[in-house]
This record gives structure tokens, C-alpha cells and sequence, in this order.
């Protein structure tokens, strides 16, 4: 089918997501058997392309990996920006999770700062009506700048309309013109000045300048490194030291923080939840959480409880382990006459039953760490703590996540080597 239209009719979709926002499954309805999948150059993240067409037209939907944010702290959240910005597709479709809508629009707000041309799929949509969530699409699609597709995804339901938005969009007869931020005052005037620096380099004919510059104050990596300029990195430096003596944060955390101020209005706005102290009540508890001193003392006391349960609770499950192996060992003992010595009697005794019952009397304390941790990342505390600590473990060099790993080891070494695999460099996780 890739074949059959010459590539300048074809209208190239760019599908991003948060993983398990149900992103496959659009992709699926979007493209059904016509898929190719590789690797993107020079790294090892899968690419996945499929085709269609919709109204005599032919659409190359590339599946983008799923990712959480467009920092490039990880290989995924590089493939995914540098495909935008230097494949420029006609559309990125952004596939959202309604149920935690205020999460996913943050990868939203990141495609909106490299002012790409924007479509939201509202997916799942069904189970947001299912907890009460009643949303005012053509009000939040006004706010964000952006059309509005509800869809869901695995009933195939809104598949045609998102196909029809994507062929509007990219041909100029539907609007996506996201809206210019404003991170306030300050971080305004920083921008502007370094927006001045950049708006005529090289760099600034791929990239907008302003993006470039929001990149320059999050302390980019990927963006500092293609910027030639020392005037423009020493600038950039006084820019970030004159912020971070403002608000007492690295301008990064201030800038995610704008962010999440800029989505969470528009979600006071446009979504209705049957709970209606919900919004408030959310706001009141991460006032408490995140707070520059109040922060790190709730965290060490929900830690000490996770340990608490942990080693309280689950010391009476392995003291029935480690007696039922016991007992198990004095049974198998018993096969043979007293005093006998055998190679298979104690391959079973000292190896299997004391090998395993070495391992599995571990077990409670792992799953009890396991379901504290679950359940603090459930309710949303995982990712404040991660905040709350990022500063600590940037000290050593570390990114905030990295505590997650470290958290468990106190548990249990192999998890917490396993759980670096979250990690976003390889550098990271060793």
C-alpha cells in the first residue's frame, strides 16, 4: 500500500502516548493489518508503522514509543521528540487516558511548546463515565487549542472521527492552534532573552527558539549540547542562577509546576467529577506532600511505616515458612537410618528444601514491600516522592526515580536490580 500513492500525498500521523493509555489499541483500529515494525537508527526502541486510507487519501500512522514526558531523560522520550522535530509528520495524535486525564496532558503540554499541529484522542472514555467524570469537550478543546476526538479504543469506537479530524488537521480545514504559555513573569523575561539569543542560529531553523530556550532552563542535555554558542550557554547560566535564587528550585521543577497549573485549570474547567471536592481536596493534600519543608519529613514517616508492615507483619508468615521447612527437612531425615550419610539425602535436605526455604522465607516481606509500594503509586504519592527527592539524588548524580530502586533493595537486592530497568540511561542504572 506504501507503494501505490506517490509520498507527497501521503499524510504522515505521529501516535504518542503515556504507556498503557491504550495507544496499541488505536494504532490497531487506525491501521489494522498494513503494519511494518523495525528499529528507529542507532537505537534499540521499536518502531511501528502501519497505513490506511480515508477519503481517497493515504495516512502513514507512525506508533511513537510510549512515554510519560518529552525531557529526553530517557531513549524513548529522544526517539520521540527527534522524530517530531525532524520528521515534522502533518498531525501528532496524542492518545490520552480520560480516567487520569491531568497526568496525561503533560505530554500534551510538550508537544504544545514545540507548537506542532495537535490532536487529542480521548481514550477510555467509557470507564471515565463509569467513576463519574463528565467532560466538556468543545470547552477544554478551546483551552488547549487543540480538536478533540472521544474514542474507545477497544470497542473500536471513534475510529472514523479521529481518522477524519487527522485528515482535516493536516490539510488546514480543521484548526489546531495550541495556546503560548505563560510559565510567569519571571520566567517570562528569562525566556525572552534567551528566545533573542537564539531566533537567528542554525539550531533555531529546526527548532522554534522558544522551545529552544525552555529547553535551555531545564537544563536540556540533548539541546545544550547541539548549542553552539558559549554566549548563549553562559547566558543560560545566569538565566537559571537568577531563577533558582528566586524561587529557591532549579527552574525545571518551577516550569513542571507552571505546567501542571496550566493543566489543572483547564481541568476545573472542563471536566466535572460526581465527587466534587475532589479537585480541592487533591490540591489541599499536595500542598502537604510537596512542600519545601513539610515534604521530606512525610516521606520518611511513610517510609518507616512501609517497613514497619514490612518486617512486623510479615515476621509471623515466615516463621510458618521457615517451620514448615524445618519440618519438611526432619521428614525427609526420617527416610533414612539415623546416622546414615547419602548424596541424595542431602541434595533434597541441604539443597532443595534448604535452598528453596533459604529463598521462600524472603516472601512475605517481598510482597507486603511490593503491595506499600503499589499502593502509594496508585494513589499518586510515588511520583511526589520522586520530586521530593530528586534534589537529594541529584546530589549523586542521580535522577529523583532512582530512589524507587533503592527503596526496594532495603527489601531485597534482586527486585531492586530488576526495577532499574525504569532507569533512563544505562549510566543510571549501574
Amino acid at each position: 500500500m506504501e507503494n501505490d500513492v506517490p509520498s507527497r500525498n501521503v499524510i504522515t500521523a505521529a501516535l504518542a502516548g503515556n504507556p498503557n493509555s491504550g495507544k496499541t489499541t488505536i494504532f490497531n483500529n487506525l491501521t489494522g493489518a498494513h503494519q511494518h515494525v523495525g528499529n528507529y537508527p542507532g537505537v534499540t526502541v521499536e518502531k511501528k508503522e502501519g497505513f490506511t486510507k480515508h477519503e481517497g487519501k493515504a495516512v502513514r500512522i507512525v506508533d511513537l514509543p510510549g512515554t510519560y514526558s518529552l525531557t529526553a531523560y530517557s531513549v524513548e522520550e529522544l526517539v520521540s521528540r527527534s522524530f517530531v522535530v525532524d520528521e515534522k509528520p502533518d498531525v501528532v495524535v496524542d492518545v490520552l487516558d480520560a480516567s487520569n486525564l491531568e497526568r496525561n496532558l503533560y505530554l500534551a503540554v510538550q508537544f504544545m511548546e514545540l507548537e506542532t499541529r495537535l490532536v487529542l484522542a480521548l481514550n477510555m472514555s467509557d470507564i471515565a463515565r463509569s467513576r463519574g467524570i463528565q467532560f466538556d469537550l468543545p470547552r477544554l478543546s478551546e483551552l488547549l487549542g487543540s480538536p478533540i476526538v472521544s474514542t474507545i479504543g477497544h470497542k473500536n469506537i471513534g475510529t472514523r472521527e479521529l481518522l477524519d479530524t487527522i485528515v482535516a488537521v493536516a490539510e488546514g480545514r480543521m484548526e489546531s492552534r495550541p495556546p503560548r504559555f505563560s510559565y510567569g513573569a519571571e520566567i517570562d523575561e528569562e525566556l525572552a532573552r534567551l528566545e533573542e539569543l537564539l531566533k537567528d542560529t542554525e539550531l533555531a531553523r529546526r527548532y522554534p527558539a522558544r522551545w529552544l530556550a525552555l529547553k535551555l532552563l531545564e537544563n536540556d542535555r540533548d539541546i545544550k549540547e547541539k548549542v553552539a554558542s558559549p554566549e548563549i550557554h553562559e547566558a543560560a547560566e545566569k538565566s537559571i542562577s537568577h531563577l533558582t535564587g528566586i524561587f529557591g528550585d532549579p527552574p525545571e521543577i518551577v516550569i513542571a509546576d507552571r505546567r501542571y497549573g496550566f493543566i489543572s485549570g483547564a481541568c476545573q474547567e472542563a471536566v466535572k467529577s460526581s465527587v466534587e471536592t475532589r479537585h480541592s481536596l487533591s490540591d489541599a493534600i499536595d500542598a502537604v506532600l510537596t512542600h519545601r519543608v513539610l515534604g521530606l519529613p512525610v516521606f520518611l514517616a511513610l517510609m518507616y511505616l512501609v517497613f514497619q508492615l514490612t518486617f512486623t507483619v510479615g515476621s509471623l508468615p515466615m516463621e510458618w515458612i521457615e517451620r514448615g521447612f524445618r519440618k519438611a527437612a526432619l521428614f525427609v531425615e526420617s527416610l533414612w537410618p539415623a546416622g546414615s550419610e547419602s548424596a541424595l539425602k542431602s541434595l533434597l535436605v541441604d539443597g532443595v528444601i534448604g535452598g528453596v526455604g533459604g529463598v521462600l522465607v524472603f516472601l512475605p516481606n517481598i510482597l507486603l514491600l511490593f503491595l506499600a509500594i503499589s499502593i502509594l503509586e496508585d494513589s499518586g504519592y510515588m511520583a511526589r516522592a520522586a520530586l521530593i527527592m530528586d534534589k537529594v539524588m541529584h546530589k549523586i548524580g542521580l535522577h529523583g526515580r532512582s530512589f524507587i530502586s533503592m527503596l526496594i533493595g532495603f527489601g531485597c537486592s534482586v527486585p531492586a536490580i530488576m526495577s532499574t530497568r525504569t532507569l533512563a540511561s544505562q549510566q543510571d542504572r549501574l
